[in-house]
Protein backbone atom coordinates (compact mmCIF):
# COMPACT_ATOMS: atom_id res chain seq x y z
CA UNK A 1 0.00 0.00 0.00
CA UNK A 2 2.85 2.35 0.85
CA UNK A 3 4.47 1.63 -2.52
CA UNK A 4 1.28 2.57 -4.36
CA UNK A 5 0.96 5.84 -2.44
CA UNK A 6 4.65 6.64 -2.93
CA UNK A 7 4.37 5.88 -6.64
CA UNK A 8 1.32 8.13 -6.94
CA UNK A 9 3.06 10.98 -5.11
CA UNK A 10 6.17 10.66 -7.28
CA UNK A 11 4.04 10.62 -10.44
CA UNK A 12 2.18 13.77 -9.38
CA UNK A 13 5.39 15.59 -8.45
CA UNK A 14 7.16 14.65 -11.67
CA UNK A 15 4.08 15.44 -13.73
CA UNK A 16 3.85 18.91 -12.26
CA UNK A 17 7.45 19.69 -13.20
CA UNK A 18 6.75 19.93 -16.91
CA UNK A 19 7.15 23.31 -18.52
CA UNK A 20 4.09 24.98 -19.97
CA UNK A 21 4.52 27.91 -22.29
CA UNK A 22 1.70 30.45 -22.42
CA UNK A 23 2.91 32.21 -25.58
CA UNK A 24 4.96 31.22 -28.63
CA UNK A 25 7.60 33.82 -29.44
CA UNK A 26 9.12 32.06 -32.52
CA UNK A 27 12.53 33.79 -32.50
CA UNK A 28 11.24 37.24 -31.55
CA UNK A 29 14.25 38.01 -29.39
CA UNK A 30 16.82 37.48 -32.13
CA UNK A 31 14.86 39.37 -34.79
CA UNK A 32 14.19 42.26 -32.42
CA UNK A 33 17.83 42.40 -31.38
CA UNK A 34 19.05 42.36 -34.99
CA UNK A 35 16.63 45.18 -35.86
CA UNK A 36 17.78 47.35 -32.96
CA UNK A 37 21.43 46.53 -33.62
CA UNK A 38 21.46 47.21 -37.37
CA UNK A 39 18.39 49.47 -37.74
CA UNK A 40 18.33 48.97 -41.50
CA UNK A 41 15.31 48.57 -43.76
CA UNK A 42 16.28 44.92 -44.25
CA UNK A 43 16.39 44.26 -40.50
CA UNK A 44 13.04 46.01 -40.06
CA UNK A 45 11.52 43.96 -42.89
CA UNK A 46 12.85 40.79 -41.27
CA UNK A 47 11.36 41.80 -37.93
CA UNK A 48 7.98 42.50 -39.55
CA UNK A 49 8.12 39.09 -41.26
CA UNK A 50 8.88 37.53 -37.88
CA UNK A 51 5.86 39.31 -36.37
CA UNK A 52 3.64 38.05 -39.18
CA UNK A 53 4.84 34.48 -38.59
CA UNK A 54 4.19 34.82 -34.85
CA UNK A 55 0.67 36.04 -35.51
CA UNK A 56 -0.09 33.24 -37.97
CA UNK A 57 1.47 30.36 -36.00
CA UNK A 58 0.40 30.15 -32.40
CA UNK A 59 0.99 26.67 -31.01
CA UNK A 60 1.33 27.59 -27.37
CA UNK A 61 -0.89 26.80 -24.44
CA UNK A 62 -3.25 29.77 -24.92
CA UNK A 63 -3.24 29.79 -28.76
CA UNK A 64 -3.18 33.60 -28.83
CA UNK A 65 -0.68 36.23 -29.89
CA UNK A 66 1.68 37.31 -27.08
CA UNK A 67 0.94 40.60 -25.32
CA UNK A 68 2.24 43.68 -27.10
CA UNK A 69 2.82 41.96 -30.43
CA UNK A 70 -0.22 43.38 -32.22
CA UNK A 71 0.66 46.82 -30.86
CA UNK A 72 4.27 46.72 -31.96
CA UNK A 73 3.45 45.21 -35.35
CA UNK A 74 0.63 47.70 -35.90
CA UNK A 75 2.85 50.64 -35.06
CA UNK A 76 5.55 49.41 -37.45
CA UNK A 77 2.96 48.98 -40.20
CA UNK A 78 1.70 52.51 -39.57
CA UNK A 79 5.24 53.89 -39.76
CA UNK A 80 5.74 52.11 -43.09
CA UNK A 81 2.71 53.72 -44.69
CA UNK A 82 0.17 50.96 -44.07
CA UNK A 83 -1.98 53.17 -41.85
CA UNK A 84 -5.26 51.25 -41.95
CA UNK A 85 -3.63 47.87 -41.36
CA UNK A 86 -1.57 49.38 -38.56
CA UNK A 87 -4.63 50.82 -36.81
CA UNK A 88 -6.44 47.48 -37.16
CA UNK A 89 -3.57 45.70 -35.40
CA UNK A 90 -3.45 48.30 -32.63
CA UNK A 91 -7.19 47.78 -32.07
CA UNK A 92 -6.66 44.00 -32.02
CA UNK A 93 -4.21 44.51 -29.16
CA UNK A 94 -6.91 46.30 -27.16
CA UNK A 95 -9.48 43.62 -27.98
CA UNK A 96 -7.17 40.79 -26.91
CA UNK A 97 -5.62 42.56 -23.93
CA UNK A 98 -8.09 45.13 -22.55
CA UNK A 99 -5.62 46.22 -19.87
CA UNK A 100 -3.58 47.86 -22.65
CA UNK A 101 -6.48 50.13 -23.67
CA UNK A 102 -5.37 53.30 -21.81
CA UNK A 103 -1.94 53.25 -23.44
CA UNK A 104 -2.85 51.97 -26.91
CA UNK A 105 -5.90 54.25 -27.18
CA UNK A 106 -3.66 57.29 -26.67
CA UNK A 107 -1.33 56.06 -29.41
CA UNK A 108 -4.28 55.54 -31.77
CA UNK A 109 -5.61 59.05 -31.05
CA UNK A 110 -2.22 60.60 -31.76
CA UNK A 111 -1.83 58.62 -34.99
CA UNK A 112 -5.32 59.53 -36.20
CA UNK A 113 -4.55 63.26 -35.69
CA UNK A 114 -1.71 63.11 -38.22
Amino acid sequence: MKKIILTAVVAVVLGSCTSTQLYSWHGYEDASYQNSKKNTPEAQAELMDQYQKMIEKQNDLRKVVPPGLYAEYGYMLYQNGKTEEGLVNLKKEIALYPESAPFISRIIKQLEKK
